[in-house]
């Protein structure tokens, strides 16, 4: 009797510690698991629009996007971060060397997840009927309001019912926020999908002829992440 009660403690104690192992061999698989898929890339089918589609984007105005670059495209850090958001080891996409005050600096950026493809498609979209056109606004175009920076959206043109403005930062286009769409700050997270969400959006806009009316209805989203 004895005997019997060790042998089914000892088939018990042996099927507690196999159940333990195996719960952390289907973790790792888990783990491994969303982590290829996270990075695999995401294709979509480009197929011919419809006549009428075609009929429609020929009667509205070309639209104008202007993109964010740092924290909204990609992150940067230099040589002097201390505490870098990005996950230590973590391979920078490319880096930059420059010189500030005769130093020279690194700066090691990482784009945010599905960028290029993000771009491949906004290209597309912009440039189905019309050739692209592509300026770099600096700094020095916006305008210095109590110590921040504001983006002058009337520097890029002078009709803002066809100029989409994408911003990490709601303070930078405060003065024109029926023209923007909010997005959250990106740092280091492989797992954001926030690009490729807003494609049906840039998509559908085409379609409008004032893209302020369709944006102003977002405006409970403009706030600081």
């Amino acid at each position: 009797m004895l005997k019997t009660r060790q042998c089914l403690l000892g088939i018990r104690t042996f099927l507690g510690v196999t159940s333990r192992i195996w719960s952390f061999i289907l973790y790792i698989l888990r783990k491994h698991l969303r982590t290829i898929i996270q990075y695999q890339t995401v294709r979509y089918d480009t197929l011919p629009l419809s006549p009428i589609s075609r009929n429609r984007l020929n009667a509205v105005k070309r639209k104008i996007l202007v993109l964010d670059l740092d924290e909204t495209l990609i992150h940067s850090h230099h040589d002097g971060v201390l505490r870098p958001t990005v996950r230590p080891g973590t391979p920078p996409d490319f880096i930059l060397k420059v010189v500030i005050d005769k130093h020279p600096v690194r700066f090691f950026v990482h784009k945010r997840p599905h960028v290029d493809f993000f771009l491949e498609v906004v290209i597309f979209l912009l440039t189905n009927f019309t050739n692209i056109l592509m300026s770099i606004v600096y700094m020095c175009h916006c305008t210095l309001d109590l110590g921040s920076y504001i983006k002058d959206l009337s520097v890029v043109h002078s009709d803002l019912s066809s100029i989409v403005i994408l911003d990490n930062s709601p303070g930078a286009y405060r003065s024109h926020p029926d023209n923007a769409i909010p997005i959250k700050s990106w740092f280091s997270d492989p797992s954001d999908t926030a690009l490729l969400n807003l494609l049906p959006m840039l998509d559908a806009l085409r379609f409008t002829s004032d893209v302020r009316s369709v944006l102003s209805r977002n405006l409970h989203q403009h706030r600081l992440w």
